[in-house]
């Protein structure tokens, strides 16, 4: 290693000598490095430690990051090696599935199959194939978790195989928690040591996008798409921009009343409106002092909501007590203490203030109860104001809905299994018990909200009055309560509080990422017929992340994000459009109204509840045997061997066609010409509108493969769960039941067509989008996406990319990304385009029907897109022969991704830099 600043040097901690790479060494050269933000200390090390290790790392990018200038424009890039990755299932299994996709193209090209291995510490948990079909009865968990495994038997079969066939993998079995609880909780090291005695910042790269979760813990980690997470396993570096950090300094205390959840939808709020997509944030600031980790973790699990890239607290002394507290080794605890301090990294009441890009306060006295939605995660509204923010933003949400018809939404069957109906046979709705605003789902679930001992607690005390007093919910709301971590579930029966939360139907469903993902079930059959008979606009209330159109539940067009002891509140109460300050939340066993404020829990009782409740002895024997599984994973039959045996006749794992014809060396770029529009999209187009997710309909192309494959529509399971085979994502690209593609015109009444439609051009017949691109591809024709600002937004789904791919787009145009897909699509061989500022396809005069031809693509990638080759000539021939000419900025960001372009994505890249590899 050339060590170029001299900064290796040694750490004794317990009479144990580690090897570290001394920040010091650099800011004794660059003093401005004193002053760097704690995120980009974290690079600094990781750069100091990889230069010549990796031939991307040379001691230029040292000197440009030392020497960072906080309001600069972004325009170094530089290497980062992450210490590990991260996987949940849906996003895993197909990760797995290129792997050995990749392994028999290695063979193919006259490689070594074994190559194709992860170089660095790679864990998946399984936490988002669970569903609420069973709930509100004590054994709705045992039920849930029977139908998973009857479900996704072959998938985790396949999961196993990958555990045996790859070094460095670990799964994580059903039934444990969510990826980012247990990551919070167990798996995140703080500190790394490897064979040789160096020690390092734990970081990682995870392919979900709340992996920014961990950032609570002080550990620099972000959401990237499986591609990229592939590439990181394989030993590439991630390729990025120097980005610039946002300081966020918290003052005060939270006041009584407000949760950890009110905190983080007003971080989010105040954030989106600054505008940090692509920036690191950075939290500060002496209200750091009293605000627990588990708090800290709820904040940064939201980053992408807020936009960034991550969203990170220091190490301090807080930070050892939750490691000792979740037991972790002594050791351990010992090493990440003199570490950090060692290096300048420790945070208390004397350290200085970094230098950042910009700052915004917050102080936690002025944070009021709150939700968000009711479709997006930075619409807060404040408690006191819901009922007529629904009423305001009711008109918007009627405009989409059907005229009313004498049966529900078509929607996927609810699976059958050894257990009958999913939902109490008694659930009846009185008459005109339903109206719009009536609320149908009230689930407590996902990593932001059930990882913190404070917000479940307080659930538990809601309940817990709310039955003393003898409320009850109602009975057309689909309860649901989905822990983190079985941790969680020990807490609150130590306190004494879980046996409450079941006498109001909230009872454990299973230990995973559910409702917030879409994977909320069947509605009730009685609830589902009056919503789709009197066209209803019903609610959601859920302790999530993520409320985006079509989501939640394809029948459910308002949903809202809150707190744990809300969604109990709201369940009680069974609509959303009620005024807790003058309305009661129901009539009490004595006949008199009980209010909000009567049951709602004081700071001193959760936090008595909290201390007595969470055991350090619970971590230790949960996490003790966290890779062993119950009686059903130890009994998959698992195949063995280097190369997977790929069953043709699956519906669920498929040898995809990434590799299919790939020569040693990359093809010759083409330019695009002649293309044609596959959609004209609109404003805040997310991943949910884009990747293939929730249930599969019966008439949808993706329904009618499985039909012809022999597969019947109790089985069709959901497009989650299918992620590892393509003929049937592929099918399920932007088919969300909310997408609205302006190519296709409204009906009659003038409602605009919601779902995966478009027009074959040139011509008026509407078909969908999979039947268009198959006919397109047959006739050679190249196409494209039309789309607007935050186009790609939500979760770091690499279907959006693949499948956006797989339908033969090879060029997006959109007025802005986010950064997670905007590099996926990169990362698939899909050009980026971006509208220069205050442009747009509607101040074109586009409409979508135009044929495109996009000029200096193969000059640009000559000079890696620098300077003025970054901009391409776009032209839209109009059907009458006229033209629009307009310039578009090619956002293949870094020397990087041009190589991913021209070998046709990432995957291909790696495969022949590790082919050509000695």
């Amino acid at each position: 290693m050339p060590n170029s600043f001299g900064s290796l040097s040694t750490l004794s901690v317990g009479g144990k000598p580690y090897t570290i790479h001394k920040l010091a060494a650099v800011e004794a050269v660059h003093p401005q490095a004193k002053k760097l933000p704690y995120s980009l200390k974290i690079l600094l090390e990781n750069l100091l430690r990889t230069e010549g290790v990796s031939l991307a790392v040379r001691k230029a990018d040292i000197d440009a990051l030392a020497l960072w200038q906080p309001k600069a424009e972004p325009n170094v890039e530089i290497a980062f090696t992450p210490a590990r990755v991260l996987m949940q299932d849906f996003t895993g299994v197909p990760c797995v599935v290129d792997l050995a996709a990749m392994r028999d193209a290695m063979k193919t090209l006259g490689g070594d199959p074994a190559k194709i291995n992860p170089l660095v510490p790679v864990e998946l948990v399984i936490d988002h194939s669970v569903q609420v079909d069973e709930y509100g009865t004590d054994h709705a968990f045992r039920d849930n978790v029977a139908l998973e495994y009857e479900r996704n038997q072959e998938r985790y079969t396949f999961l196993r195989w990958g555990q045996n066939a790859f070094r460095n993998f670990k799964v994580v079995p059903p039934g444990t928690g969510i990826c980012h609880q247990v990551n919070l909780e167990h798996l995140a090291r703080g500190v790394f040591t490897d064979a040789h005695g160096v020690a390092y910042p734990d970081t990682l790269v995870g392919t979900d996008s709340h992996t920014t979760m961990i950032n609570g813990l002080g550990v620099l980690g972000w959401g990237v798409g499986g591609i990229e997470a592939e590439a990181a396993m394989l030993g590439q570096p991630v390729s990025m921009l120097i980005p610039q950090v946002i300081g966020f300094k918290l003052s005060g205390k939270l006041s009584p009343g407000a949760t950890a959840t009110d905190l983080v939808l007003t971080v989010t709020q105040m954030l989106r409106k600054k505008g940090v997509v692509g920036k690191f944030v950075e939290f500060f600031g002496p209200g750091l002092a009293d605000l627990p980790l588990a708090d800290r973790a709820t904040i940064a699990n939201m980053a992408p909501e807020y936009g960034a890239t991550c969203g990170i607290f220091p190490v301090d002394a807080e930070t050892l007590r939750f490691l000792t507290l979740t037991g972790r080794p002594a050791e351990l605890v010992n090493l990440v203490e003199a570490y950090y301090k060692e290096q300048g990294l420790f945070h208390d009441a004397h350290t200085p203030e970094a230098s950042y890009t910009d700052t915004l306060e917050l102080d936690l006295s002025t944070v009021e109860s709150s939700l968000a939605g009711p479709t997006r995660p930075q619409d807060r509204v404040p408690l006191r104001t819901m009922k007529a923010a629904f009423a305001e933003a009711l008109p918007k949400l009627k405009a989409g809905v059907k005229k009313p018809t004498a049966v529900p939404l078509a929607l996927a069957a609810p699976a059958t299994g050894p257990f009958g109906a999913k939902e109490p046979a008694a659930v009846t709705v009185p008459p005109g018990a339903l109206h719009d605003g009536s609320v149908v789902i009230a689930a407590i679930t996902s990593c932001t909200n059930t990882s913190n001992p404070s917000v479940m607690m307080a659930a538990g005390v809601l309940a817990k009055k709310a039955v003393a007093r003898g409320l009850s919910t109602q009975p057309w709301v689909k309860t649901s309560l989905a822990p983190g971590s079985q941790v969680v579930t020990d807490y609150l029966t130590n306190a004494g509080v879980l046996t409450d939360l079941e006498k109001l139907r909230f009872n454990v469903v299973g230990y995973g990422c559910t409702t917030c993902i879409g994977n909320s079930g069947p509605l009730p059959e009685a609830v589902s017929r009056e919503v789709g008979a009197e066209g209803l606009v019903v609610s959601a209330v859920l302790s999530g992340n993520r409320n985006f159109e079509g989501r939640v539940h394809p029948e459910v067009r308002a949903n809202y994000l809150a707190s744990p002891p809300l969604v109990v509140a709201y369940a009680l109460a069974g609509r959303v459009d009620i005024d807790w300050e003058s309305e009661p939340v129901g009539t009490g066993a004595d006949g008199a109204p009980v209010f909000l404020k009567d049951i709602w829990p004081t700071h001193e009782e959760v936090a008595s509840a909290v201390g007595s409740s969470i055991k350090k002895e619970s971590f230790e024997r949960i996490y003790g045997a966290v890779y062993e599984g119950d009686a059903s994973w130890k009994a998959l039959r698992v195949p063995t061997g280097d190369l997977y045996a790929w069953d043709a006749s699956s519906t669920y794992i498929a040898n995809p066609p990434y590799f299919r014809g790939m020569g040693v060396m990359p093809p010759a770029i083409a330019e695009i010409t002649g293309a044609r529009v596959l959609a004209l999209l609109g404003d805040s187009i997310t991943t949910d509108h884009i990747s293939p997710a929730g249930n599969i309909k019966k008439d949808s192309p993706a329904g009618k493969y499985l039909l012809d494959h022999g597969v019947e529509q109790k089985d069709f399971n959901q497009y989650g769960a299918r992620r590892g085979h393509h003929d049937v994502m592929m099918r399920g690209t932007f088919a969300n039941v909310r997408l609205r593609n302006r190519l296709v015109p409204p009906r009659e009444d003038g409602t605009p067509v919601e779902g995966g439609f478009t027009r074959h051009l040139p011509g008026t017949e509407v078909v969908s989008i999979f039947d268009a691109s198959m006919a397109y591809q047959k006739d050679g024709v190249p196409l494209i996406i039309l789309g607007g600002k935050e186009y790609g937004s939500g979760s770091s789904r690499d279907w959006a990319a693949k499948g956006t791919n797989l339908l033969g787009v090879k060029a997006v145009l959109a007025e802005s990304y986010e950064r997670i897909h905007r590099s996926n699509l990169v990362g698939m061989g899909v050009v980026p385009l971006q509208f220069k500022a205050g442009e747009s396809a509607a101040s074109h005069g586009l409409t979508g029907d135009e044929t495109f031809d996009i000029g200096g693509l193969v000059a640009g990638l000559d000079k890696n897109f620098d300077g003025a080759a970054r901009e391409l000539t776009v032209t839209a021939t109009k059907p009458d022969g006229t033209t629009v000419a307009f310039k578009a900025v090619c956002r293949i960001d870094t020397p990087q991704e041009v190589q991913y372009y021209k070998n046709g994505g990432i995957l291909p890249y790696v495969l022949r830099q590790l082919l050509a590899a000695k």
